[in-house]
């Protein structure tokens, strides 16, 4: 059985401990015991980020999942450097012959033509106006964005043309485009949720080590608020045993601040994430290991996960529906539960010119 290799001293600022051969390559590589361990370290390891440019023929993409609630969607980039352990988007890594381990969060592609196709796109004489949701797989808002603005970008073409777009995150760097999504909420042409897995720094620090912290992202939603972007609130993943006790805390918090829905998701371990998680686990919270992985098999029918499309998201048993159970009392009793937002796609319209220039691309 191929192993992961594990880093033989500790990994600053990663989620990941290991960096194991995606599912599609030829060879995989193995560990090999040299006799050195961790106590033989003589300081941290610091794993640089990369960025490389990914070239796309388009930026749509269609979803066809029953249990998503979005027909389509844009990525900005591949891989995502918050590097969360429990992220459900590393195997993707794979199919570029990559690591979902830490090559997942530190060898991140963007897209630079990602407005131009997206322009391309919507000028299309056949084109029909749903909402698209902006960072349904990695993160739009990851550091990186910081200096590369793909994101924005998007959103400055998704502003011209009156185009819907739904927007998910875990960083603070959203209010940045407060003066792209103000207008556009207000328009009910908007709308964006805050991801808040704990209001422990501790434990976000070490489960989502790049991200925001929870003030920060509990301080997102009051400007995205305050600007007038309908703004929920996502409890997700809820790692039972670890993280669920704070269900109530964080969604009371995030209505507080602002939020006026919220929705969760418990933890999903398909493919290569259920051993990268466990290593996360062992390393992080060993006290906690076995009766966190034990309380997520039953919510999975004794398994580390089930894809079934009628329960991947909520799970099933004893202990998914006590979560559930939980989870529609609180957002009952904190006025997360009003009417959805729904965006109004009649705005929709191509801007004078941009049909007749992408004629060319037809």
């Amino acid at each position: 059985m191929t192993e992961a290799v594990k880093l033989r001293s500790s990994v600053r600022g990663r989620g990941a401990k290991s960096n194991a051969s995606g599912r599609f390559e030829a060879t995989q590589v193995e560990a090999f015991d040299d006799g050195w361990t961790d106590e033989d370290a003589t300081a941290s390891t610091q794993i640089p980020t990369t960025i490389t440019p990914l070239r796309s023929r388009t930026i749509i993409s269609k979803n066809q999942s029953p249990d998503i609630g979005f027909e389509r969607s844009i990525n900005p980039y591949n891989g995502c450097s918050h590097g969360c352990s429990y992220c459900y988007a590393r195997p993707s890594h794979a199919y570029l012959g990559l690591s979902p381990g830490l090559d997942f969060e530190s060898r991140i592609f963007f897209k630079p033509d990602a407005a131009r196709l997206l322009e391309q796109e919507l000028s299309a004489r056949k084109y029909v106006c749903k909402r698209i949701h902006i960072g349904g797989n990695t993160d739009p808002y990851q550091p990186d964005e910081r200096e590369l603005k793909i994101t924005r970008s998007v959103l400055e073409v998704a502003a011209r043309f009156n185009q819907p777009v739904s927007v998910i995150t875990k960083s603070s760097l959203i209010t940045r485009d407060l003066d792209i999504l103000g207008p556009m909420g207000c328009d009910r042409l908007a709308t964006a949720f805050v991801s808040i897995t704990t209001l422990d720094r501790g434990l976000a620090r070490a489960m989502e080590p790049r991200a925001s912290t929870p003030a920060r992202r509990l301080e997102a939603i009051s400007r995205l608020a305050d600007a007038g972007v309908p703004v929920g609130v996502g409890f997700a993943p809820v790692i039972p045993g670890l993280n669920d006790h704070e269900l109530e805390s964080v969604l009371e918090a995030a209505a507080k601040a602002g939020a006026v829905t919220a929705m969760y998701v418990t933890l999903r371990l398909p493919l290569e994430i259920k051993d990268l998680f466990r290593e996360w686990l062992a390393d992080a919270r060993p006290d906690r290991a076995a009766r966190v992985m034990s309380l997520v098999r039953q919510t999975r029918g004794g398994k580390d996960y089930d894809a079934d499309w009628a329960q991947r998201m909520k799970g099933a048993g004893p202990v998914a529906d006590l979560i559930g159970a939980r989870f529609k009392a609180a957002v009952k009793r904190y006025g997360l539960d009003g009417p959805r937002h729904d965006l109004d796609t009649t705005k929709f319209t191509v801007p004078h010119g941009s049909r007749s220039q992408m004629d060319l691309f037809e």
